[in-house]
């Protein structure tokens, strides 16, 4: 039963595509060589952007369709950021989206089913002429006229040719919807060697993202040392022999500079103590993520409004990365954003697949436009996330405000 309702919903596409579809591919392809012709007088940029959006919008589309139609697990297309940091980081990133085989297998998938399309609906038509000449024996004329036709054929053969047309008709649908399934199925599902792959690529990705991450944090702990705590230890040292040297002519001016690297000593513990909280946070392991958080927004200079609705906890991976995304987002509402106010939400959520995850947004309402820069504070926390199985996405247009959402799996 199950079959034949999928069977029956795969027709009724196939008739709303054969009847849409092409004409949808041909105004692209219009656009296209269109914006190619006027590319000399500029219009044809804004040509080919349109021919691209509508090439995305359709390969959205059909990879939708095919996820809802069979229940299949249709992979999304991977919206690649560009490296670039240059004026050709925008036309480089339309590369890397267009250049995504998922986009050209959608977009190949829309077009073979509307050329089954474009067949079905002349088979459905027999169907349509079947049905009136199968029960044209039950009336009292002669002859029967053929639907949609003009011919006429005597009453006992009308039935014969009914059962014909239907069987010819409804064969050839059945045959194309099945075609339909397995060819769009083949183009936009990969199999257990491309699935595999694809997971043995992420995987890679995330050790790389890792191991990035490491050397940014390694690179960060080196500078604060080099620029902070270390001439301050080398300052105190110089204050301590200083002192030696007078001790015994000037007792008053020793103990001055022994006051001196004394109070200097409890500034470079603190920077200690923070440079260590940068590493391990321990009441994140005692307390959990919302203490942890609300004792990072305690103290912030500007005012942080946290909002933690958390009903499990995640692994220690897991909760660190969201930890450090929100403190570099707020660090850098701090320096960079002129921000007066800053929001934090974390959520723990159950994805459709099953997988618990844990969700964080920060916003700030400062001037914006804020960029991923390769070696920056973002790129390491991007590449951090991603060595969790998590993804950070930026939000900062010029004026404000600037949003930054972290999802990592809880497990991870």
């Amino acid at each position: 039963m199950q079959r034949t309702g999928t069977i029956l919903a795969t027709v009724a596409h196939l008739a709303l595509l054969g009847s849409l579809g092409l004409p949808i591919l041909t105004t692209i392809a219009v656009l296209t060589a269109s914006g190619i012709a006027t590319l000399v007088v500029l219009v044809g940029f804004l040509l080919l952007a349109l021919a691209m959006l509508a090439m995305l919008a359709v390969a959205w589309f059909e990879r939708e369709r095919i996820a809802g139609l069979y229940g299949a697990p249709v992979p999304a297309a991977v919206w690649r950021r560009s490296p670039r940091t240059d004026w050709l980081r925008v036309p480089h990133r339309l590369l890397r989206i267009v250049s995504d085989g998922q986009h050209w297998r959608a977009l190949l998938s829309f077009f073979l089913a509307s050329i089954f399309g474009a067949i079905t609906l002349p088979l459905l038509g027999l169907v349509g002429i079947g049905v009136p000449l199968a029960l044209a024996g039950l009336g009292a004329a002669e002859t029967v006229t053929v639907p949609l036709t003009s011919f006429a054929v005597p009453v006992e053969w009308a039935p014969l040719l009914g059962i014909l047309a239907l069987a010819a008709g409804v064969a050839g649908t059945v045959g194309l919807a099945i075609a339909h399934r397995n060819v769009t199925l083949g183009l936009l599902v990969p199999d257990d060697r491309e699935r595999l792959e694809q997971e043995a690529r992420e995987e890679r990705d995330r050790r790389h993202g890792a191991v990035r991450a490491a050397d940014l944090d390694r690179t960060r702990i080196e500078r604060d040392l080099h620029d902070g705590v270390q001439p301050r230890l080398v300052s105190i040292a110089m204050q301590l022999g200083m002192a030696r040297d007078r001790i015994e002519a000037d007792p008053e001016g020793a103990k001055a500079l022994i006051e001196e690297a004394h109070a200097s000593s409890k500034s470079a513990v603190t920077e200690l103590r923070q440079l260590a909280r940068g590493i391990h946070v321990a009441v994140l392991d005692d307390r959990g993520l919302d203490a942890a958080i609300s004792a990072l927004a305690a103290r912030s200079p500007i005012p942080v409004e946290v909002d933690a609705r958390l009903d499990r906890r995640c692994s220690r991976d897991a909760e660190t990365a969201v930890y450090f995304a929100i403190a570099e987002a707020i660090t850098n509402a701090q320096k960079h954003a002129r921000a007066s106010r800053i929001r934090v939400a974390i959520r723990t959520r159950q994805m459709q697949d099953g997988v618990a995850t844990l969700w964080a947004r920060i916003e700030d309402d400062g001037i914006g436009g804020a960029e991923r820069q390769i070696g920056g504070g973002i790129d390491g926390l991007a590449h951090r996330v991603a060595g969790v199985g998590g993804t950070l996405t930026l939000t900062s247009p010029a004026g404000g405000p600037t949003a930054i959402e972290v999802t990592v799996p809880c497990a991870s």
